[in-house]
C-alpha cells in the first residue's frame, strides 16, 4: 500500500497541509471547487461515508497504527492514495502543530446540491443566515445531526462548514446532515424565503420581537414542515428577514437572560421543534 516517508518540510507533496488559508483551498490548482482539509479520524470516516473520496494523508509516525483503519477504508476506494508519513519535527515544520491527534486528509469538495433538490420529504430544516464563527457553525451541524434536523441551508455571507475547524467541531456531521447555500445576495430572504415557501415550509424566525410567539406555541409543534432561521451573534437577523418570515419565534428565559448563543439556541429549538411523529 502506498506509504511514503515524508522527510522533507519543503516536498512540494505536502503543500496542501501547510498553515494554507481556505481561501487558497478553495482555488486550489486541478479541482474545480478546490479542496477541504479533514482534520480528526470522525471527520475523516464521516467524509469517506459521504462518498469522498482523500487525495491524500498526512500524519506523524506515531500515529499510524491508530490511523491504519482509516487507509484501509481509503484504499478501499482508491488504492493509489498516498499517505504520507512523517517524524514530528516534519509534521511540525509543515503544519505549525505542536500538538496532533491523528491523521490529516485532504479531500476534493463535492458540488452542492439545488436546495429544492437537498432531502425529498424533509419536515425540519435549519437556515443559517451569516454565521461567521466557524465553532458555532459546527455545534449548530451536531445539534442538526442529534436532534432531527433534516437538512441546513445556509446564506451567502455565512461561513464554510467544511473548514476544518468547524468539522471538527461538527466531529464530522457536516458530512452526514445534507447542506447547501441559499440566495445570491446579501438580502438573501427576497428569494431565499419564497423558494422555502415554494417547498412547502412555514419559516419561523427566531428573534426578539414583541409579537413573536413562545418556542413552545403548540401551531409550530404541528407544523408539517418547519423551517428555523438563526442569525448572527451579537447582530441577530436582519430586519428583512425577520418581515418575510411567517412567525417570529422566542425561547423564553428566566433571571434576566435576553438570548442564548447561536449554537445553544438551535440545540433547543432544535429540540423543541422536532418532528415528534417520526419518532412515535
Amino acid at each position: 500500500m502506498p506509504i511514503i516517508e515524508a522527510n522533507n518540510v519543503a516536498d512540494p507533496r505536502l503543500q496542501v497541509y501547510s498553515h494554507q488559508r481556505e481561501v487558497m483551498l478553495l482555488s486550489w490548482p486541478g479541482y474545480e471547487r478546490g479542496l477541504f482539509i479533514g482534520e480528526s479520524a470522525n471527520v475523516i470516516e464521516r467524509a469517506m461515508d459521504a462518498g469522498i473520496a482523500p487525495i491524500s494523508f498526512f500524519l506523524e509516525e506515531k500515529w499510524l497504527e491508530k490511523t491504519q483503519p482509516l487507509l484501509d477504508k481509503a484504499w478501499g476506494m482508491d488504492a493509489g492514495i498516498p499517505a504520507f508519513v512523517a517524524p514530528h519535527e516534519v509534521f511540525r515544520g509543515v503544519t505549525t502543530y505542536e500538538v496532533t491527534r491523528g491523521a490529516l486528509a485532504a479531500f476534493p469538495r463535492p458540488a452542492l446540491p439545488d436546495a429544492r433538490t437537498l432531502r425529498a420529504g424533509a419536515s425540519r430544516i435549519a437556515v443559517l443566515e451569516d454565521v461567521t464563527n466557524y465553532t458555532n457553525i459546527g455545534a449548530i451541524f451536531r445539534s442538526a445531526a442529534a436532534l432531527g434536523i433534516d437538512a441546513v441551508l445556509i446564506t451567502p455571507s455565512c461561513h464554510d462548514p467544511y473548514y476544518r475547524r468547524a468539522a471538527r467541531v461538527s466531529m464530522g456531521t457536516v458530512f452526514q446532515v445534507p447542506w447547501t447555500r441559499i440566495g445570491t445576495e446579501r438580502d438573501w430572504a427576497r428569494e431565499g424565503v419564497p423558494l422555502l415557501h415554494e417547498m412547502g415550509f412555514t419559516v419561523a424566525a427566531l428573534a426578539l420581537e414583541d409579537d413573536a410567539v413562545p418556542l413552545d406555541d403548540p401551531t409550530l409543534k404541528a407544523a408539517p414542515k418547519l423551517a428555523l432561521v438563526l442569525g448572527t451573534e451579537g447582530d441577530g437577523l436582519a430586519r428583512t428577514t425577520i418581515a418575510a418570515c411567517d412567525r417570529t419565534v422566542i425561547i423564553p428565559m428566566e433571571h434576566g437572560v435576553d438570548s442564548l448563543n447561536v449554537a445553544a439556541a438551535s440545540a433547543v429549538a432544535f429540540w423543541e421543534l422536532r418532528a415528534r411523529q417520526s419518532h412515535g
